[in-house]
Protein backbone atom coordinates (compact mmCIF):
# COMPACT_ATOMS: atom_id res chain seq x y z
CA UNK A 1 0.00 0.00 0.00
CA UNK A 2 1.00 3.34 -0.86
CA UNK A 3 -0.29 7.41 0.33
CA UNK A 4 1.30 8.54 -3.14
CA UNK A 5 -0.61 9.33 -6.40
CA UNK A 6 0.14 6.49 -9.15
CA UNK A 7 0.87 9.23 -11.20
CA UNK A 8 4.18 7.67 -11.59
CA UNK A 9 4.85 4.32 -12.83
CA UNK A 10 7.68 3.27 -10.10
CA UNK A 11 10.04 0.65 -10.25
CA UNK A 12 9.87 -1.48 -7.28
CA UNK A 13 12.65 -0.57 -5.08
CA UNK A 14 14.33 2.23 -3.83
CA UNK A 15 17.72 4.47 -4.31
CA UNK A 16 19.29 5.10 -0.93
CA UNK A 17 22.70 6.48 -1.70
CA UNK A 18 24.73 7.86 -4.25
CA UNK A 19 28.22 8.06 -4.60
CA UNK A 20 30.28 9.84 -7.69
CA UNK A 21 28.57 8.19 -10.57
CA UNK A 22 26.99 5.28 -8.74
CA UNK A 23 23.57 4.57 -7.17
CA UNK A 24 22.80 2.30 -4.56
CA UNK A 25 19.64 0.71 -4.06
CA UNK A 26 17.83 -0.65 -0.58
CA UNK A 27 18.87 -4.23 -1.27
CA UNK A 28 22.19 -3.02 -1.23
CA UNK A 29 22.91 -3.57 -5.21
CA UNK A 30 25.19 -0.97 -7.30
CA UNK A 31 24.19 0.91 -10.38
CA UNK A 32 26.28 2.67 -12.96
CA UNK A 33 24.00 5.86 -13.07
CA UNK A 34 23.86 6.75 -17.10
CA UNK A 35 20.75 8.78 -15.67
CA UNK A 36 21.89 11.66 -13.74
CA UNK A 37 18.11 11.42 -12.53
CA UNK A 38 16.99 12.53 -15.43
CA UNK A 39 19.70 15.35 -16.48
CA UNK A 40 20.22 16.26 -12.99
CA UNK A 41 23.08 15.31 -11.76
CA UNK A 42 25.95 16.45 -13.92
CA UNK A 43 28.37 17.11 -11.07
CA UNK A 44 27.82 13.51 -9.75
CA UNK A 45 26.38 12.85 -6.39
CA UNK A 46 30.06 13.86 -4.78
CA UNK A 47 29.81 17.22 -5.27
CA UNK A 48 32.22 18.29 -2.93
CA UNK A 49 32.26 22.12 -3.64
CA UNK A 50 28.45 22.25 -3.75
CA UNK A 51 27.39 20.17 -0.40
CA UNK A 52 30.48 22.49 1.27
CA UNK A 53 28.60 25.85 -0.07
CA UNK A 54 24.88 24.59 0.73
CA UNK A 55 26.00 23.43 4.93
CA UNK A 56 27.70 27.07 4.90
CA UNK A 57 25.13 28.83 3.54
CA UNK A 58 22.28 26.40 5.79
CA UNK A 59 24.62 27.83 8.77
CA UNK A 60 24.04 31.57 7.79
CA UNK A 61 20.50 31.66 6.36
CA UNK A 62 18.08 28.67 4.14
CA UNK A 63 15.73 31.48 3.25
CA UNK A 64 14.48 34.67 2.51
CA UNK A 65 11.93 36.49 0.64
CA UNK A 66 12.77 38.46 -2.86
CA UNK A 67 11.79 41.81 -1.28
CA UNK A 68 15.26 42.22 0.03
CA UNK A 69 18.39 42.53 -1.88
CA UNK A 70 19.99 38.78 -2.82
CA UNK A 71 23.86 38.99 -3.40
CA UNK A 72 24.02 35.17 -4.27
CA UNK A 73 21.47 35.58 -6.84
CA UNK A 74 23.76 38.40 -8.51
CA UNK A 75 26.68 36.32 -8.91
CA UNK A 76 24.75 33.44 -10.65
CA UNK A 77 22.94 35.58 -12.54
CA UNK A 78 26.56 36.76 -13.78
CA UNK A 79 27.64 33.76 -14.13
CA UNK A 80 24.98 32.81 -16.98
CA UNK A 81 24.97 36.24 -18.15
CA UNK A 82 27.39 35.97 -21.36
CA UNK A 83 29.05 38.94 -20.22
CA UNK A 84 25.93 40.92 -19.35
CA UNK A 85 23.73 40.42 -22.33
CA UNK A 86 21.05 38.73 -20.52
CA UNK A 87 19.56 39.40 -17.48
CA UNK A 88 17.84 36.57 -14.74
CA UNK A 89 14.73 35.31 -13.17
CA UNK A 90 14.79 32.52 -10.88
CA UNK A 91 12.99 29.88 -10.37
CA UNK A 92 12.51 26.53 -9.13
CA UNK A 93 12.34 24.30 -11.93
CA UNK A 94 11.79 23.85 -15.79
CA UNK A 95 8.32 24.02 -16.58
CA UNK A 96 8.21 27.24 -13.49
CA UNK A 97 11.15 29.16 -16.11
CA UNK A 98 9.03 27.89 -19.27
CA UNK A 99 6.04 29.40 -17.68
CA UNK A 100 8.19 33.14 -17.30
CA UNK A 101 9.26 32.62 -20.89
CA UNK A 102 5.79 32.02 -22.06
CA UNK A 103 4.61 35.39 -20.05
CA UNK A 104 7.53 37.35 -20.94
CA UNK A 105 6.95 36.61 -24.34
CA UNK A 106 2.99 38.17 -24.33
CA UNK A 107 4.12 40.91 -23.05
CA UNK A 108 6.56 41.81 -25.57
CA UNK A 109 4.16 40.67 -28.34
CA UNK A 110 0.98 40.74 -27.04
CA UNK A 111 -2.02 39.12 -29.48
CA UNK A 112 0.03 36.68 -31.38
CA UNK A 113 0.69 33.05 -31.20
CA UNK A 114 4.00 31.37 -29.92
CA UNK A 115 5.06 28.35 -32.54
CA UNK A 116 6.04 25.27 -30.61
CA UNK A 117 7.59 21.97 -32.41
CA UNK A 118 5.95 18.74 -32.60
CA UNK A 119 7.37 16.16 -30.11
CA UNK A 120 8.77 18.57 -28.04
CA UNK A 121 8.45 18.93 -24.28
CA UNK A 122 8.21 21.98 -21.78
CA UNK A 123 6.64 21.13 -18.77
CA UNK A 124 3.50 20.06 -17.46
CA UNK A 125 1.77 23.36 -16.42
CA UNK A 126 -0.82 24.38 -18.11
CA UNK A 127 0.95 27.03 -20.21
CA UNK A 128 4.23 24.82 -20.79
CA UNK A 129 2.35 21.89 -21.44
CA UNK A 130 -0.10 24.21 -24.19
CA UNK A 131 3.61 24.59 -25.81
CA UNK A 132 4.52 20.51 -25.12
CA UNK A 133 2.65 18.89 -28.46
CA UNK A 134 2.37 15.51 -27.92
CA UNK A 135 -0.75 13.82 -27.27
CA UNK A 136 0.20 11.95 -24.28
CA UNK A 137 0.91 14.72 -22.26
CA UNK A 138 -2.12 17.61 -23.42
CA UNK A 139 -4.86 14.64 -23.11
CA UNK A 140 -7.62 15.03 -20.82
CA UNK A 141 -6.62 18.89 -19.99
CA UNK A 142 -8.61 20.89 -22.30
CA UNK A 143 -8.94 23.57 -22.79
CA UNK A 144 -5.32 24.25 -23.00
CA UNK A 145 -3.77 28.26 -23.01
CA UNK A 146 -5.15 29.64 -26.19
CA UNK A 147 -3.00 30.93 -28.97
CA UNK A 148 -0.06 28.05 -29.50
CA UNK A 149 0.72 26.49 -32.98
CA UNK A 150 2.85 23.89 -33.95
CA UNK A 151 5.61 22.91 -36.85
CA UNK A 152 7.60 19.93 -37.45
CA UNK A 153 11.28 19.91 -35.95
CA UNK A 154 13.61 19.87 -38.47
CA UNK A 155 11.51 20.36 -41.14
CA UNK A 156 12.04 24.12 -42.94
CA UNK A 157 8.78 23.70 -45.09
CA UNK A 158 7.01 22.95 -42.31
CA UNK A 159 8.29 26.24 -40.19
CA UNK A 160 7.95 28.46 -43.20
CA UNK A 161 4.28 27.38 -43.65
CA UNK A 162 3.60 28.17 -39.46
CA UNK A 163 5.00 31.09 -39.65
CA UNK A 164 3.65 32.29 -42.74
CA UNK A 165 -0.08 31.50 -41.58
CA UNK A 166 0.31 32.00 -38.41
CA UNK A 167 0.52 35.93 -37.00
CA UNK A 168 3.65 34.79 -34.78
CA UNK A 169 5.26 36.44 -32.14
CA UNK A 170 7.72 33.59 -30.84
CA UNK A 171 9.21 30.19 -32.21
CA UNK A 172 10.34 28.00 -28.67
CA UNK A 173 12.36 25.49 -29.60
CA UNK A 174 14.84 22.64 -27.80
CA UNK A 175 18.24 22.49 -29.60
CA UNK A 176 17.89 18.73 -29.27
CA UNK A 177 14.40 16.92 -28.64
CA UNK A 178 14.84 15.06 -25.26
CA UNK A 179 11.74 13.94 -24.45
CA UNK A 180 11.15 13.18 -28.01
CA UNK A 181 13.74 11.24 -28.55
CA UNK A 182 17.08 12.96 -28.13
CA UNK A 183 16.88 14.13 -31.98
CA UNK A 184 19.19 17.26 -32.51
CA UNK A 185 18.42 19.61 -34.33
CA UNK A 186 19.80 20.50 -37.86
CA UNK A 187 21.94 23.51 -38.99
CA UNK A 188 19.62 24.15 -41.69
CA UNK A 189 16.88 24.21 -39.04
CA UNK A 190 18.83 26.41 -37.04
CA UNK A 191 19.65 28.67 -39.97
CA UNK A 192 15.90 29.20 -40.46
CA UNK A 193 15.46 30.22 -37.19
CA UNK A 194 17.87 32.95 -37.31
CA UNK A 195 16.41 34.31 -40.55
CA UNK A 196 13.09 34.59 -38.55
CA UNK A 197 14.56 36.12 -35.80
CA UNK A 198 16.49 38.48 -37.59
CA UNK A 199 12.82 39.72 -38.95
CA UNK A 200 11.24 40.19 -35.44
CA UNK A 201 10.03 36.79 -34.00
CA UNK A 202 11.26 36.08 -31.09
CA UNK A 203 13.17 32.83 -30.29
CA UNK A 204 13.05 30.91 -27.02
CA UNK A 205 15.37 27.94 -26.46
CA UNK A 206 14.50 25.68 -23.73
CA UNK A 207 18.14 24.45 -22.41
CA UNK A 208 16.50 22.85 -19.39
CA UNK A 209 17.91 19.90 -19.88
CA UNK A 210 20.46 20.51 -22.62
CA UNK A 211 22.28 23.03 -20.77
CA UNK A 212 24.31 23.51 -18.23
CA UNK A 213 27.53 21.61 -19.84
CA UNK A 214 25.57 18.66 -20.52
CA UNK A 215 26.44 19.14 -24.59
CA UNK A 216 29.92 20.12 -23.97
CA UNK A 217 29.30 23.94 -24.14
CA UNK A 218 27.22 26.39 -21.04
CA UNK A 219 24.61 25.78 -22.98
CA UNK A 220 23.87 24.14 -26.29
CA UNK A 221 22.84 27.06 -28.32
CA UNK A 222 26.12 28.17 -28.74
CA UNK A 223 27.04 25.15 -30.64
CA UNK A 224 24.65 26.21 -33.83
CA UNK A 225 25.44 29.94 -33.58
CA UNK A 226 21.96 30.83 -32.07
CA UNK A 227 21.73 33.87 -29.62
CA UNK A 228 18.28 33.39 -28.37
CA UNK A 229 15.82 36.37 -26.92
CA UNK A 230 15.29 34.22 -24.29
CA UNK A 231 16.64 30.91 -22.84
CA UNK A 232 15.38 28.41 -19.95
CA UNK A 233 17.79 26.38 -17.42
CA UNK A 234 16.82 24.51 -14.41
CA UNK A 235 17.71 20.39 -14.02
CA UNK A 236 21.75 20.72 -13.37
CA UNK A 237 21.74 23.98 -12.51
CA UNK A 238 21.13 23.25 -9.29
CA UNK A 239 22.68 19.87 -9.09
CA UNK A 240 20.43 18.14 -7.06
CA UNK A 241 18.44 21.07 -5.34
CA UNK A 242 15.27 22.29 -7.02
CA UNK A 243 16.57 25.41 -9.23
CA UNK A 244 15.47 27.14 -12.50
CA UNK A 245 15.99 30.50 -14.38
CA UNK A 246 14.93 32.27 -17.12
CA UNK A 247 17.23 34.27 -19.33
CA UNK A 248 15.94 37.22 -21.74
CA UNK A 249 18.18 39.96 -23.38
CA UNK A 250 18.88 43.22 -21.16
CA UNK A 251 16.44 45.19 -23.83
CA UNK A 252 13.51 42.97 -22.33
CA UNK A 253 14.79 42.92 -19.14
CA UNK A 254 12.35 45.76 -17.55
CA UNK A 255 9.32 44.61 -19.07
CA UNK A 256 9.43 42.31 -16.05
CA UNK A 257 8.52 45.36 -14.02
CA UNK A 258 7.64 44.55 -10.12
CA UNK A 259 4.59 42.48 -9.93
CA UNK A 260 4.46 40.78 -13.37
CA UNK A 261 6.06 37.91 -12.25
CA UNK A 262 7.43 36.23 -9.28
CA UNK A 263 8.47 33.37 -6.95
CA UNK A 264 8.37 32.82 -3.11
CA UNK A 265 10.80 30.18 -3.06
CA UNK A 266 12.92 30.79 -6.87
CA UNK A 267 16.39 31.87 -5.67
CA UNK A 268 16.41 30.75 -2.67
CA UNK A 269 19.78 30.73 -0.79
CA UNK A 270 20.53 27.22 -0.93
CA UNK A 271 19.94 26.82 -4.48
CA UNK A 272 21.60 29.85 -5.33
CA UNK A 273 24.67 28.46 -3.26
CA UNK A 274 25.01 24.94 -5.07
CA UNK A 275 24.17 26.77 -8.52
CA UNK A 276 26.88 28.95 -7.84
CA UNK A 277 29.42 25.99 -7.60
CA UNK A 278 28.15 24.23 -9.96
CA UNK A 279 28.68 26.76 -12.52
CA UNK A 280 31.96 28.02 -10.65
CA UNK A 281 33.27 24.58 -11.60
CA UNK A 282 32.02 24.37 -15.56
CA UNK A 283 35.35 25.74 -16.79
CA UNK A 284 36.60 25.86 -20.02
CA UNK A 285 38.86 23.45 -19.25
CA UNK A 286 36.12 20.84 -17.70
CA UNK A 287 33.69 21.61 -21.04
CA UNK A 288 36.83 20.88 -22.78
CA UNK A 289 37.02 17.60 -20.82
CA UNK A 290 33.54 16.89 -21.77
CA UNK A 291 33.76 17.08 -25.18
CA UNK A 292 36.54 15.06 -26.00
CA UNK A 293 35.63 12.64 -23.19
CA UNK A 294 31.62 12.64 -25.28
CA UNK A 295 33.66 12.25 -28.67
CA UNK A 296 35.74 9.02 -27.46
CA UNK A 297 32.19 8.12 -25.44
CA UNK A 298 30.39 8.18 -29.02
CA UNK A 299 32.63 6.60 -31.41
CA UNK A 300 33.31 3.79 -29.06
CA UNK A 301 29.63 3.49 -28.61
CA UNK A 302 28.92 3.00 -32.27
CA UNK A 303 31.95 0.79 -32.93
CA UNK A 304 30.71 -1.37 -30.30
CA UNK A 305 26.57 -1.11 -31.57
CA UNK A 306 26.41 -0.09 -34.92
CA UNK A 307 26.18 -4.00 -36.28
CA UNK A 308 23.63 -4.37 -33.88
CA UNK A 309 20.48 -5.31 -35.80
CA UNK A 310 18.68 -4.56 -32.71
CA UNK A 311 20.11 -0.80 -33.17
CA UNK A 312 18.79 1.14 -35.35
CA UNK A 313 20.93 4.19 -35.18
CA UNK A 314 22.56 6.20 -32.25
CA UNK A 315 22.50 10.29 -32.04
CA UNK A 316 23.05 12.70 -30.15
CA UNK A 317 25.18 15.48 -28.74
CA UNK A 318 27.71 15.63 -26.09
CA UNK A 319 26.80 13.30 -23.24
CA UNK A 320 23.07 13.12 -24.63
CA UNK A 321 22.77 10.24 -26.40
CA UNK A 322 19.86 8.60 -27.83
CA UNK A 323 19.97 4.60 -29.27
CA UNK A 324 16.97 4.33 -31.73
CA UNK A 325 15.76 0.34 -31.19
CA UNK A 326 14.69 -1.23 -34.50
CA UNK A 327 12.25 -2.95 -32.36
CA UNK A 328 10.07 0.23 -30.34
CA UNK A 329 8.58 -3.56 -28.43
CA UNK A 330 11.91 -4.22 -26.55
CA UNK A 331 12.67 -0.63 -25.30
CA UNK A 332 11.25 -1.75 -21.47
CA UNK A 333 12.76 -4.90 -21.84
CA UNK A 334 15.85 -3.38 -22.61
CA UNK A 335 15.88 -1.04 -20.08
CA UNK A 336 15.26 -4.02 -17.45
CA UNK A 337 17.81 -6.09 -18.93
CA UNK A 338 20.41 -3.31 -18.14
CA UNK A 339 19.25 -2.64 -14.93
CA UNK A 340 19.78 -6.07 -14.03
CA UNK A 341 22.93 -5.71 -15.46
CA UNK A 342 24.12 -2.75 -13.13
CA UNK A 343 23.13 0.05 -15.63
CA UNK A 344 20.27 2.60 -14.79
CA UNK A 345 19.37 4.21 -18.25
CA UNK A 346 15.95 6.05 -19.44
CA UNK A 347 13.57 5.52 -22.46
CA UNK A 348 12.75 8.74 -24.75
CA UNK A 349 10.04 8.68 -26.88
CA UNK A 350 8.29 5.53 -27.77
CA UNK A 351 12.03 3.77 -29.09
CA UNK A 352 15.13 5.60 -27.60
CA UNK A 353 17.41 4.21 -24.83
CA UNK A 354 18.10 7.85 -23.47
CA UNK A 355 22.13 8.10 -21.64
CA UNK A 356 22.80 10.94 -19.78
CA UNK A 357 25.43 10.12 -17.53
CA UNK A 358 27.05 12.17 -15.23
CA UNK A 359 29.57 14.79 -17.24
CA UNK A 360 31.90 13.70 -14.24
CA UNK A 361 31.78 10.35 -15.19
CA UNK A 362 35.15 8.98 -16.05
CA UNK A 363 35.82 7.69 -19.73
CA UNK A 364 36.65 4.10 -17.84
CA UNK A 365 33.18 4.19 -16.16
CA UNK A 366 31.83 5.21 -19.30
CA UNK A 367 33.44 2.02 -21.08
CA UNK A 368 31.95 -0.26 -18.82
CA UNK A 369 28.35 1.18 -19.90
CA UNK A 370 28.74 0.29 -22.98
CA UNK A 371 30.22 -2.99 -22.57
CA UNK A 372 26.71 -3.91 -20.60
CA UNK A 373 24.90 -2.32 -23.88
CA UNK A 374 26.83 -4.26 -25.67
CA UNK A 375 25.65 -7.41 -23.84
CA UNK A 376 22.14 -6.49 -23.44
CA UNK A 377 21.43 -4.72 -27.44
Amino acid sequence: MTNLLPNYGRLPFALVKGENTTLTDDVGNDYLDFTSGIGVMNMGYSFEDGKNAVKAQLDVLSHMSNLYQNPLQEEVAEKLSYGGTYKAFFCNSGTEANEAAIKLVRLIKPGKKILAMNNGFHGRTFGAMSATMQEKIQAGFAPLVPDFTSCDYNDVTSLDKAVKTGNIAAIMVECIQGEGGVLPMTQEFADALKTYQSQGILLVVDEVQTGIGRTGTLFAFEQFGLQPDIFTAAKALGNGIPTGAMLTLDKYAEIFSAGKHGSTFGGNPLAMAQANAVLSNLTEEFLTEVRQKSNIFLTELSKSLSNKASVKKIQGIGLMIGIVLADETKLSEDLSKLREQGLLALSAGHDVIRLLPPLVMSEQQLSAGIKILEEVL
